[in-house]
């Protein structure tokens, strides 16, 4: 059973793009098409859009526009004979269209991440159950037990306590978190022989803070060490995979699911990682099994073609309401201001037409002045919704450090610039946006009505004119 399915075939077989490019060599041998052994992206459209659009389109088992969901979690064959080929490696999906145990693959959940690869520019992908499932079982692949990881400091809560305390506790694994935009902090945390994996949000959650992602690839890669991006913040706007990532992790749930209503995660890279992480006898997708469900990848196959529009226009109302609170003498955090500290950057790296992204940070100095001005916005003019995640229709808006960012120590937020009182904002696209701009400014209005007849409790908080 040492070679069950022959991953190492059966995933470059499955995952490989229908229409090969003329320059697409993957014939090396080293499941990644690069002679020198680095990552690379397949030729593809360079616009994240028409690269969808060029993708395989999956139609339905009768002929419908849609493809049909395969929801069953085993395989039946004809012939006992077959079986045993299946599991030689010698038949698969794509030789024989034929499958074991949706575990494994299932054919919905293949189509998807052929989707996901062409999105962000990967030579495969595979979904995953939860964005968390994506990122833990990726660092687990990658790191190994004892293994050492550079980290930038300022990263979602969950991922930043899978570093700090799970993964040590579990498998040995030490990290070390750095202020990733300095180049010379992050070599200087790469241990020699023992940094496997160096990881970053393309825009921090929730500083948004923007990754020098070709930067960060050099010294991974001058380290001998895999450069893992999680781009959750900026599907469309940024394509790390291009710009010298080796691996792409998502939350799903979040921009490209849309609808606050799904969990799902992604990984995209090199088919010989995901070969790796099918592995039955040592991958990590294989034998922890954060199976994605056949029905959710139909829904998301669904939802993906109109990405590109949502985030245009997430990105476009982010920008605009940005302005506007700049000029109302807020502090206001957005990579596509000028006065970003990153907004260079970002020009520099973000695919033309999509903006900086559809979040932006508040920062009212305090927690209670944060507080009460979140009440105003959701309870009394209905501007958006107090709720953690983003990506949503709606504005949906939260307290980084008493919410999403509360598994950091105090230190820590301190170190990452989260302040007590940064309201973390996804913004939605319903209604009009002179609506919901009237709707802010009432709320604003009202918690500074409420701040002069009580002088003594704003004291101390200087971020905010009044």
């Amino acid at each position: 059973m040492a070679h069950v399915m022959a991953a190492s075939e059966l995933v470059t077989a499955t995952i490989k793009r229908p229409f090969q490019n003329d320059d697409d060599d993957s014939s090396n041998g080293n499941g990644n098409g690069n002679a020198d052994g680095k990552p690379k992206a397949r030729r593809r459209e360079a616009d994240p859009a028409a690269a969808l659009a060029a993708a395989r389109h999956e139609f339905g088992e009768h002929g419908g526009v849609n493809m049909s969901i395969e929801a069953s979690a085993t395989f039946t064959v004809m012939e006992p004979d077959t079986m045993r080929r299946l599991f030689a490696g010698e038949l698969g999906p794509e030789r024989g269209d034929l499958y074991i145990y949706s575990r494994h693959f299932n054919p919905t959940v293949l189509a998807l991440g052929r989707q996901m690869a062409a999105l962000e520019g990967t030579e495969a992908a595979y979904c995953t159950a939860s964005g968390m499932s994506a990122i833990s079982s990726v660092l687990m692949q990658l790191v190994g037990a004892g293994g050492h990881v550079v980290a930038s400091r300022c990263l979602y809560g969950g991922t930043h306590a899978l570093l700090s305390r799970f993964l040590p506790r579990a498998s040995g694994v030490r990290a070390t978190f750095v202020d990733a935009d300095d180049e010379a902090a992050v070599r200087a945390a790469v241990r020699p022989g023992e940094t496997r994996v160096v990881y970053v949000e393309t825009m921090s959650n929730p500083t948004l803070a923007v990754a020098d992602i070709p930067m960060l690839a050099r010294v991974a890669h001058d380290a001998g060490a895999k450069l893992v991006v999680d781009n959750t913040f900026t599907p469309m706007v940024v394509s790390p995979a291009r710009l010298g990532a080796d691996v792409v992790v998502h939350s799903v749930s979040k921009f490209i699911s849309g609808g606050a209503d799904i969990i799902a995660g992604a990984i995209c890279g090199p088919a010989s990682l995901v070969n790796a992480m099918m592995d039955l006898q040592e991958g990590a997708l294989m034998l922890l099994g954060p199976t994605m469900n056949a029905k959710v990848a139909f829904e998301l196959s669904e939802r993906l073609p109109h990405l590109p529009l949502r985030m245009q226009e997430h990105s476009r109302r982010a920008a605009e309401y940005a302005s506007r609170m700049r000029r109302l003498g807020l502090r206001v955090a957005y990579p596509g201001l000028p006065d970003h500290p990153h907004h260079a950057r970002l020009l520099a790296i973000a695919n033309p037409g999509y903006g900086a992204g559809g979040m932006l940070c508040v920062d009212m100095g305090t927690e209670d002045r944060a507080n009460r001005l979140m009440h105003h916005l959701q309870n009394t003019t209905r501007f958006g919704l107090m709720a953690v995640s983003l990506g949503y229709y709606e504005t949906l808006m939260s307290c980084s450090g008493s919410s999403t960012s509360s598994e950091m120590p105090p230190e820590d937020r301190a170190r990452a610039g989260i302040s007590p009182g940064l309201v973390r904002m996804s913004v939605g696209y319903n209604g009009t946006l002179e609506q919901r701009w009237a709707q802010f400014e009432r709320a604003l209005s009202l918690m500074q009505q409420q701040q002069q007849q009580h002088p003594d409790r704003d004291a101390a908080a200087k971020y905010c004119k009044v």
